[in-house]
């Protein structure tokens, strides 16, 4: 049953919604944070959340406070972990999940790596386009968190991405002591969207997404 929340931020509150597995006892909670540009629940969201449910993860997203703001201008970097952080501390209270994921895509993403990094409580990381890099700034890479991480990751990237050089990544990565599964979208872009002609579809890769996810969240759970 889908739960709508406020959710207290200092002295802000932001929107979150809950949705459960699709079918089932869910496997684990994924507090999933959308991009820059994105709500939680715009589109790329709200297909993406229907993937992960489908393959056994309640899912609950929820708004950085500049989008309940309605302002287009993200928050500085410390305000944005401080949101995610007090969504992931109203769902353990309320839902008290056995397994607990944090991740988003793009900026959503790579606040979800800066608390992994800073130690908060989770059983693993779930990026969708992490933004390595500004967009033909290759060398502004923003990796030096990352090998402070140690819960297992799993990282979806285009190989169109124009904020994520493929060779920059692998590079950075290979500093990552925890264990880091990478898997590459071919053709497709930071929207996660592939060319027509590429011979492939959007579906197709939310349904690479979904396989993959469904399996490493598998071999999570098997580690204990």
């Amino acid at each position: 049953m889908l739960k709508s929340w406020r959710i207290a931020v200092e002295s802000e509150e932001t929107s979150a919604i809950f949705e459960p597995a699709a079918s089932g006892e869910g496997k684990a909670l994924f507090v999933f944070a959308h991009g820059a540009g994105g709500r939680m629940d715009d589109s790329g969201m709200a297909k993406l959340a229907e993937v992960f449910r489908s393959r056994g993860f309640d899912i609950l997203r929820f708004n950085f406070l500049y989008r309940e703001r309605r302002s287009n201008r993200p928050d500085p970097m410390p305000l944005l972990k401080k949101c995610m952080g007090a969504v992931v501390a109203r769902a353990r209270k309320e839902l008290n999940p056995r397994v607990v994921l944090i991740g988003g895509r793009s900026m959503g993403g790579r606040a979800a790596s800066l608390l992994a990094a800073d130690g908060l409580e989770c059983r693993g990381l779930l990026l969708l386009a992490y933004p390595l890099h500004p967009a033909g700034r290759p060398g502004q890479l923003r990796d030096a968190h990352l090998p402070k991480i140690a819960v297992p990751v799993l990282s979806f990237n285009g190989t169109r991405d124009p904020l994520c050089r493929v060779d920059l990544m692998e590079a950075a990565i290979a500093k990552v002591r925890a264990p880091w599964r990478m898997h590459w979208l071919e053709g497709a872009d930071h929207s996660l969207r592939v060319l027509k002609s590429s011979g492939r579809s959007d579906a197709e890769v939310l349904e690479e997404i979904g396989e993959a996810s469904e399996q490493w969240l598998a071999d999570v759970l098997a580690a204990g």
